[in-house]
């Protein structure tokens, strides 16, 4: 079963919280079809938000095809998200993941710093090069340019 939490300090509503900790967990495996989602009192219990935010948060999730409301028993999730990785897989980028957070707070970078780090990543399509790996492959061409004209120049040629 999920623990929910809601961030106050943030600005994302706190129903958008609850949808997404829901996401997250099918996505990481966390949650599967069958699985019983806490009931609204107990959300409300444990995080101190309204029933008509929990109701609201179902809801999207119901929705989307996510979970089912089953009268009188409680809400179950129904359905999954796309790109379950073998749990393996998933444990051992997460190890990676968590060493690279830990590093980067080593490096004094904040949780804001990180999510844009991650952002910018995330937003770049696969398979073209970063914006630092084409700055390094130009400065490597201007190199290789300045060589070439080096040794033109010495050997008389024209370039």
């Amino acid at each position: 079963m999920i623990d929910f939490h809601v961030d106050r300090a943030g600005n994302v509503p706190a129903y958008a919280q609850l949808v997404q900790q829901v996401r997250e967990a099918l996505r990481l495996g966390v949650l599967h079809p069958g699985d019983k989602l806490p009931t609204v009192r107990e959300v409300v219990t444990s995080c101190a938000v309204n029933a008509a935010t929990v109701l609201k948060a179902y809801r999207e999730l119901e929705l989307s095809g996510l979970v089912e409301a089953r009268q009188g028993a409680g809400t179950y999730v129904s359905g999954t998200l796309g790109g379950a990785a073998d749990p393996a897989v998933m444990d051992a980028l997460r190890g990676r993941l968590a060493g690279w957070v830990g590093d980067a707070r080593t490096a004094g970078l904040e949780d804001d710093d990180l999510r844009a780090l991650m952002t910018s990543v995330l937003a770049e399509p696969p398979g073209e090069l970063t914006a630092k790996q084409r700055a390094d492959a130009a400065a490597r061409s201007d190199a290789g340019s300045d060589a070439q004209s080096d040794a033109q120049s010495e050997s008389g040629a024209r370039p």
